[in-house]
């Protein structure tokens, strides 16, 4: 019998973790990248509650906690850089804003390509264009005109998913806007961070932050306001970097210094904070994993965990199937729209809007800051608990073969 063939677009965190899984199922596992390369650096990712354990499951945690960064905590901090409030490390028993294993994202996806370069075929620089659905399977056509025949394609490949746009329709048709933009990059630490990751929120619905890296020199830094939608160039990176000026500037604390460093960071990004809903994640033999299907926007802090367990749990229904016939097919993708539907609910139920990010007045600044202390008191604590900080352990993985 023919190995069976999925094809996936993307390998950022979602991509090679499914594709570790399914190469362990037997199945022949193509992925592409549009960069050239594994994508480096990032800014800090989380491997808490269910994420945490998908990766024991793979035998990669030790691996992790070698990479992992020493933090001490988050503090709100005002304009002089006095603190407001803190959170540390241990608060909600290592689960809290800053949990007890962070990660830069550029370090997470590294060892998850070493654990599946060897049984999973990369493809760099490609990406899918086209897509024809036959009774055999899935004819791919890549930008370069390559052609690919898969019996399941899978989309990795982020919020702005080529694959979903092929196969679902516009992003527009699934989008739900959050109400603002977030802007990520390295910068000089100008503050002597020691571990803290510091967040100063500024009245107009402005939120600045730096938190630390690898080297003690280097801060990764982060802007997030308040916005109706902006009509902007997705590709023109100078006119994000205009947008940032125009917000920020003058704002207080370090905010014309992290403008300065974005000017010529290399590892800049800008996007707007949205989520995807989609009635179905899965049309015919083509289906989505991780922020192309399910994004729950970066301020619920749960896509990292998302991406894992959506990938374990895809890979793990295909590999109870028999065959991957049409009906096979459906079952498998049924079953894990099933499986991970509450967990994905859930998390995009959190509540982590711009209006606790980036307040609009001073005076929500100083009760949010204000609530961050109380939260972490009794009798708050288990409530808050409750409502934020248990939501990456809300799904029971189940045991594959």
């Amino acid at each position: 019998m023919q190995t069976p063939t999925v094809l996936i677009n993307g390998a950022g965190i979602a991509g090679p973790a499914l594709g570790f899984w399914l190469s362990r199922n037997g199945y022949r596992v193509i992925i592409l990248e549009i960069a050239n390369d594994v994508r480096p650096g990032g800014q800090t990712v989380d491997l808490r509650g269910t994420g945490g354990d998908v990766v024991e499951r793979m035998g990669l945690i030790d691996r992790m906690r070698e990479h992992a960064l020493k933090q001490r905590g988050a503090a709100w901090v005002r304009s002089d850089g006095s603190r407001r409030a803190e959170m540390p490390v241990t608060a909600f028993d290592g689960n809290g804003l800053v949990s007890k294993l962070e990660i830069l994202r550029g370090d997470l996806v590294g060892v998850l390509y070493e654990a599946s370069r060897h049984a999973v075929e990369y493809r760099f620089g490609a990406t899918i264009a086209a897509l024809e659905q036959t009774d055999a399977g899935v004819a791919a056509t890549l930008a370069d005109g390559t052609r690919i025949s898969a019996d399941l394609v899978v989309g990795a490949d982020g919020p702005h998913s080529a694959v979903r746009r092929i196969a679902f329709g516009p992003e527009a048709h699934f989008a739900k806007p959050l109400g603002g933009y977030n802007a990520w990059f390295s910068a000089p630490d100008t503050v002597g961070l020691d571990g803290w990751f510091l967040l100063y929120q500024a009245p107009g619905g402005l939120n600045a932050s730096m938190r630390p890296s690898h080297d003690p020199s280097i801060a990764k830094a982060g802007f997030a306001f308040q916005s109706e939608p902006l009509d902007y160039d997705r590709h023109d990176i100078a006119e994000q970097r205009r947008i940032l000026v125009e917000r920020f500037a003058g704002a207080g604390w370090q905010c014309d210094a992290l403008l300065a460093a974005a000017q010529d960071a290399d590892d800049f990004y800008f996007d707007s904070l949205q989520q995807m809903h989609m009635p179905s994640w899965s049309t015919g033999r083509v289906t989505l994993v991780g922020d192309a299907g399910y994004c729950a926007s970066p301020l619920s802090g749960m896509g990292t965990s998302l991406a894992l367990v959506g990938a374990y749990v895809l890979a793990g229904e295909l590999g109870r199937a028999e065959d991957l016939d049409d009906t096979d097919v459906a079952s498998a993708l049924a079953r894990y729209e099933t499986v991970m539907r509450p967990y994905v609910d859930r998390c995009q139920q959190l509540q982590n809007s711009m209006d606790r990010y980036a307040p609009m007045r001073e005076s929500d600044i100083a009760v949010g800051a204000a609530v961050m202390k109380w939260v972490q008191r009794w009798p708050f604590r288990p409530l808050a608990a409750k409502a934020w900080f248990s939501t990456a352990d809300s799904i029971t993985l189940p045991d594959y073969p």
